[in-house]
């Protein structure tokens, strides 16, 4: 790595198992979780404490592109009822308040890179990503609502950050960064860069099968080939990526769209995981795993990863008190059948224990529930991460 990015972007890691550990026993033993629970969480600990974060690693960028399952806070400066921004939500953070993401306090993105050793990296529209020592540490790109397709998450608005806008301000990003460090440690920045891409889940809740009759469903009546239409849509984005200049991407599969506790509560008689969506997350991810592997062949290397959320989380939703969970059923916030009627709200009970629950709301996993699927991320054997987890790939691509 250049010299000079070197000392741009170095800062110190965060050293987290310790906390970790501190603070998971606490919990179980203030919320009595049961002894498989706590081994659950040994297991976790164990996993995270092998040597993620690394020196090279600490200096790495990290840019997060997609959804609300990683959005830290874009929709917080937009109009769009599509927003984490008030309470409940991060009702376990640090300071107790909101701050956009949807989850009790972090997703995704935010623990991807605690793994890497670094800090959660700024929303793109948050106006302290100025500041040159957060530019230089990557972006959050992400906007809950979006899809592949530009028609996903209309009932959003129209100021949502879809995939053509969060690509614009990735090359707007670079142009600012090479102001600062100039345009060949950019580069280099961004090739060293991790990338993580989320996206999928809302082309069919929030598209397809939104309303008993929507326009997509009318042009595809039947959903394979519809399926076929935006796996086909994802290869141009995620090629799109490496024309940015990306060269570790981690690709997330859609998750079990039936299973979580929203299309349980409305599409199911008996609170089952609903059999179509299921259906269709895993003909989408069938696809999905087949375009990285052509892209990978077509760049001669391994660019991208596939990680299989979908199985991952199944396999915690279908026995959740092997990992220290009550339920998998139920939000932890919400109201109704499954406290899964509407969303998440200022006024809507809330489980007193988060880390017994999976889903935080009617969509989104508590951070709990998201350590897990990061720390397949890194440690999954090939059944969840394909080719490889992003441990090997970072070592493939240093």
């Amino acid at each position: 790595m250049n010299a000079h990015l070197r000392i741009s972007v170095q800062f110190i890691r965060v050293k987290f198992e310790g906390r970790m550990l501190m603070m998971m026993m606490s919990t179980a033993i203030k919320h009595d979780i049961s002894m498989k629970g706590v081994a659950g969480i040994v297991l976790l600990l164990l996993s995270w404490s092998v040597g993620v974060t690394s020196q090279s690693n600490s200096s790495r960028a990290v840019f997060i592109l997609g959804d609300s399952l990683v959005d830290s806070g874009n929709n917080n400066y937009l109009a769009t009822v599509a927003r984490a921004d008030f309470s409940p939500y991060g009702i376990d953070s640090p300071n107790r308040r909101a701050t956009g993401r949807f989850s009790n306090a972090m997703n995704i993105a935010d623990l991807t890179c605690e793994a890497l050793g670094v800090e959660p990296v700024v929303p793109y529209l948050n106006p302290s990503i100025g500041i040159p020592s957060n530019l230089l540490r990557g972006a959050n790109f992400a906007s809950a609502g979006v899809g592949i397709l530009n028609d996903t998450g209309l009932q959003f608005g129209p100021f949502i950050l879809r995939m053509p806008l969060q690509f614009e301000y990735f090359r707007e990003y670079q142009d600012r960064v090479a102001t600062i460090i100039g345009r060949s440690a950019t580069n280099e920045l961004v090739a060293n860069a991790v990338v993580s891409i989320t996206l999928g889940g809302n082309d069919y809740v929030n598209n397809y099968y939104f309303l008993p009759v929507t326009v997509r469903s009318v042009q595809f009546p039947n959903v394979a080939d519809y399926n076929n239409f935006i796996v086909s849509e994802y290869k141009k984005i995620l090629a799109r990526l490496y024309e940015l200049g990306a060269r570790t991407i981690v690709v997330a599969a859609a998750g079990p769209l039936g299973c979580v506790p929203a299309q349980r509560a409305l599409r199911t008689l008996t609170g089952e995981c609903d059999a179509t969506l299921q259906s269709v997350a895993v003909l989408f991810n069938t696809g999905v795993r087949n375009i990285v592997d052509e892209l990978n062949s077509q760049y001669g290397a391994t660019i991208y990863t596939f990680a299989d959320t979908f199985n991952m989380t199944l396999n915690i939703v279908n026995n959740p008190g092997a990992y220290g969970f009550e339920t998998a059923q139920y939000a932890c916030c919400g109201q109704g059948r499954f406290n899964a009627i509407g969303t998440c709200t200022p006024v809507s009970p809330v489980c007193p224990n988060r880390t017994a629950f999976f889903w935080w709301d009617e969509y989104h996993p508590t951070e709990r529930a998201n350590r897990f699927i990061v720390n397949f991320f890194f440690n999954g054997g090939t059944s969840y991460m394909y080719p490889v987890n992003l441990r090997t790939m970072l070592k493939i691509n240093d």
